[in-house]
Order: C-alpha cells, then sequence, then structure tokens
C-alpha cells in the first residue's frame, strides 16, 4: 500500500461529507419558507438530485486524461455552486416569479458535478490498492461520510448558523478539500496547473468566506423583497425563522415567512380562539394549558379570567423569550409571559403530553402552525388528541385552531373528523380575520354539549360579543362539511398533510 493511500481514503470522506451536506442543503432549502415544505417538491429534489448524481457518474467515463486535474476543477465548482445555492435561491424567490426555472437546474447541476466525483476519486485510487479493497473501502467510507454529513446538518450546523451561512460554510469546506487534494494528488497534476489551481483554489475560499462574513446582509437583502413592512427583529432559531415587521397598520409576525399574526387584527383571532372555552365551560376553571401560541396573545386572552395557573407549552425557547422581553410583543401580550400564574415549558408538545404527569386541566388551547408538514401533522393526529383528552378533566373544554375552511376545506373538516374519531364531542366555527381571510376552529368536550350563547369575560371584548358568539358556529354552503369521504389523520397515514399541501398550493408563490 502506498504512503498517500489513507489521506487519500479522508479525502474521500470529506467529499461524500460535504456533498451530502450541499444535498442537505438544497432538500432543506425546498422545505423551508421558500416552498412552504411541500411535500411534492422536496419528492422532486431528492429525485432531480440523485438522477442527476447517475447522470455525472455516466459522463465521468468520458474524461480520459488529466484525471486529478478535473477532480479538483470539479470540487472547486461543487464549492461555488453548493456555497451560493441558499443565498441565491432566496434572492431568486424573493425578486423573480419563475422560482423553479432557477431552483430545479440549479439542483440539476450540483448533483451532476456530485455525481463526477467518487467516480473521478476511485479511478485515481485504482493504483493504490486492487479493486476488491478499492470499492469496498471507498464505499465503506462514502456511508461514514453521509453520517457524518446527515449529524452535522440538522444538529448543529442549520441551528446555529442559518441556511445561508451553512450554505457558504459548506462551500468553504468543499473548497478546502479541493486545496487538499492539490496536495495530496500534486505527483499527479502538472507543476503549472497546480500552481493555477491552488490560486483558483484560494480565490473560491476567499469569495466564500466574503459571504459568509456578509450572509447576515444576503439574508437581510432578500428578507427586504419578501416582506412589505420593515424588518424590526430577524432572527433563526434552532427551529424557525422569526421575523417581525412594523408598518403603517402595525406589527406582523412571520415564522418561516408564513404570517402568525398581524396586530391590526390578531384580537379577533386570539378572542375566538380562547373565549368560547370558558362559556362552554360549567364550572370555574382554574388550571389552563396553552400549546403553542409561544407569542403570548392566546395567553392574553386567558388571562383576562380569574385563572389559578397556566401551563404554555412551545417548542422554540427563542420564541417565548422573544414574547417575554421584546418590547413590540410585550406591548401586544401586555407582558402576559412575565404573569406569576404562568410556567413556560419549551418542549414538542406531543413528547410533553406523553410524559408529563401535571393533574388534569379544566380548558386547553391549541395553537399550533398550520399543518404544512408531518412534524407538525403529528399535532393533528388521533394520536395526539388522544392524549390531549387524557390531560384533560371529564367536564374540561378545549379549542383547536383548524385552519381555513374555505381555502383548506378538506383540511378543516380532516381535523374534525380526526377530534370525533379520538373521543371528542366537537363543535366547529369559524370566524373572520382580514389578514387571513375566513378561518377555522373547533370547540371540544368529552361529553355531549350546547353551542354556548353568553360570554363570561369579566369585561368586554374588542371583536366578540354574544350575538358574534352565535353565528360563529353557522357555516356557508362553500365552507360546510363537503359530501366526499374526508380520511381521519393518523401518524401512519398524514393524510392531513397531503389534504393541506393539495389546498394551499394554488395559492403559493410560483
Amino acid at each position: 500500500m502506498k504512503k498517500n493511500f489513507i489521506p487519500l481514503l479522508f479525502l474521500n470522506v470529506a467529499i461524500i461529507a460535504t456533498c451530502g451536506l450541499i444535498y442537505e442543503l438544497l432538500a432543506a432549502t425546498v422545505s423551508s419558507y421558500v416552498l412552504g415544505d411541500s411535500i411534492t417538491q422536496f419528492s422532486l429534489v431528492i429525485g432531480i438530485y440523485l438522477s442527476a448524481m447517475g447522470v455525472g457518474s455516466w459522463l465521468s467515463g468520458f474524461l480520459e486524461d488529466n484525471l486529478a486535474k478535473r477532480f479538483i476543477e470539479i470540487e472547486l465548482a461543487v464549492a461555488i455552486a453548493g456555497g451560493f445555492s441558499a443565498p441565491l435561491l432566496f434572492l431568486v424567490f424573493a425578486h423573480l416569479s419563475y422560482f423553479n426555472l432557477i431552483f430545479y437546474p440549479l439542483v440539476f447541476l450540483i448533483g451532476v458535478l456530485v455525481g463526477l466525483e467518487i467516480p473521478l476519486l476511485m479511478r485515481i485510487l485504482k493504483n493504490e490498492l486492487d479493486f476488491k479493497k478499492l470499492v469496498a473501502r471507498v464505499l465503506a467510507l462514502d456511508y461514514v461520510g453521509a453520517l457524518v454529513a446527515s449529524v452535522l446538518f440538522p444538529i448543529f450546523l442549520v441551528p446555529y448558523m442559518g441556511l445561508n451561512r451553512t450554505s457558504l460554510f459548506f462551500g468553504m469546506m468543499n473548497a478546502a478539500v479541493g486545496l487538499w487534494g492539490t496536495w495530496l494528488l500534486e505527483h499527479l497534476i502538472k507543476p503549472k496547473d497546480l500552481t493555477i489551481l491552488r490560486i483558483k483554489g484560494f480565490a473560491v475560499v476567499l469569495v466564500l468566506l466574503t459571504g459568509f462574513i456578509k450572509a447576515d446582509s444576503l439574508t437581510a437583502l432578500a428578507e427586504d423583497a419578501l416582506y412589505a413592512d420593515n424588518i424590526i427583529f430577524a432572527k433563526s432559531s434552532p427551529y424557525q425563522r422569526i421575523v417581525i415587521t412594523k408598518g403603517k397598520a402595525g406589527y406582523a409576525l412571520y415564522l418561516n415567512g408564513n404570517l402568525q399574526f398581524h396586530s391590526f387584527d390578531e384580537y379577533r383571532y386570539h378572542e375566538a380562539l380562547v373565549h368560547p372555552a370558558f362559556a362552554a365551560h360549567n364550572g370555574n376553571p382554574q388550571r389552563i394549558l396553552i400549546l403553542g401560541g409561544g407569542d403570548g396573545l392566546a395567553l392574553r386572552e386567558v388571562l383576562k379570567y380569574p385563572v389559578k395557573s397556566v401551563i404554555l407549552v412551545d417548542l422554540d425557547p427563542v420564541m417565548t423569550h422573544l414574547a417575554t422581553h421584546f418590547p413590540a410583543l410585550k406591548m401586544l401580550n401586555e407582558n402576559s409571559m412575565s404573569d406569576s400564574r404562568v410556567q413556560v415549558i419549551n418542549q414538542d408538545a406531543f413528547v410533553w403530553l406523553s410524559e408529563t404527569e401535571e393533574e388534569p386541566f379544566d380548558i386547553a388551547i391549541v395553537d399550533f402552525p398550520d399543518p404544512n408538514n408531518f412534524a407538525l401533522g403529528k399535532l393533528y393526529t388521533t394520536r395526539f388528541y388522544k392524549l390531549l383528552k387524557s390531560k384533560l378533566k371529564p367536564d374540561a373544554t378545549a379549542i383547536i385552531q383548524c385552519t381555513s375552511p374555505l381555502i383548506s376545506r378538506k383540511s378543516f373538516w380532516c381535523i374534525v373528523k380526526t377530534l370525533q374519531s379520538s373521543g371528542f364531542f366537537v363543535e366547529p366555527f369559524n370566524v373572520t380575520v382580514p389578514s387571513f381571510g375566513v378561518w377555522g376552529y373547533a370547540l371540544v368536550k368529552s361529553e355531549p354539549f350546547e353551542i354556548p350563547t353568553k360570554l363570561k369575560a369579566p369585561t368586554a371584548l374588542r371583536f366578540l360579543n354574544e350575538e358574534t358568539l352565535k353565528t360563529m358556529f353557522q357555516f356557508s354552503n362553500d365552507t360546510s362539511e363537503p359530501e366526499e369521504e374526508i380520511e381521519i389523520n393518523r401518524l401512519n397515514n398524514q393524510i392531513l398533510v397531503r389534504y393541506y399541501e393539495d389546498e394551499w398550493q394554488r395559492f403559493e408563490h410560483q
């Protein structure tokens, strides 16, 4: 075995890790706010990328000479194309209407370049050991590199650097691998070519490093075009991109590019989310559970009642910290997050319900984002609702936000049917929130109940009154339950996510 075999195998690990990271980056980009986590789009990314790798492997057979030089050039091309992929895609999405015409060719290009690399490296290594050992060791280390990529990407890189900076970091890694290769393979490269390759390599690293340093500016450039109002706060948490804007009409909160509320009319949404649950309760509820609602606005409505304790479970500590300390949010939620009766728990609600030993609750308010991916879809399944039911008192009430019965009619009634299948008695209702349109909810109890007609709020509300309360439970012809069969959402089918994707994609930015 020649002395440079081990470094070359580690070079192989580095290549696979960086290429795997590029692949995961593209998948993450399509599942972020650029394309709304569309299952179809995500599947297309996987298919196009893998098929492009096959094309790249096939094309490698046409390269006959100067293999080491070609290998380094391809590695530097991957560094540029992959490194700038996320910033480019976000800018294209923000400024151009034909996003897919840029996105899919870029996926294909990167896949072809990645597909070229491994066959070339194996041909370079073929003189270092026999074919059997070459295939076994190279492919084994390929899987090691893939594992490195899959662990680094979601756990360490994106949560702490964001997609743009992570993308540019990947590019620098690829460029560094290419530069390293100029030393490991220098005996196979002509001296003149070697000097040029190293100059190119250092130039690529410098360009990517500049982009890495200016990543926040690149992100801001894209986001300034995406949002009509001025951005006053933007931060990537380990779970989502949080943006707050301010305009003439007030403040707005966006998570991964999706509007969560606008201060102009959020009171309509949150009053409808909270007060019917208190109106339908037959006693004096004292223990309240809020799942989601990390902005503190539903909590604001809950604290209008003389309750003894509230537990708020929200996954993202950055969001709940923001609601506690950011002046605009503190003003809107009336500093509810700092109330002594409130306990904030940052944990996945599904896991928390499975593990908690808390005493049963009188009222539960469930305010999750819409089920636009499988991670959120599990929070709308029979399993989740049965867990929720087990944590409620027999006479408890709960309200679940259920997306729009107008835009996503099948999704809305799927949630209603899933709640019924989980043992709840359900009364669906809807309100108009100008920022969202017609929005739907489900009022549920573990026993039969009458639709509430009297409010119990200690003070007058901005939106809800008793006449409005009665009309909320009426549905128009285009929002009522459709005649076609609607499936129940379970963990093993996640049909709700597919309903939601099919219905909302009509309104996606193309």
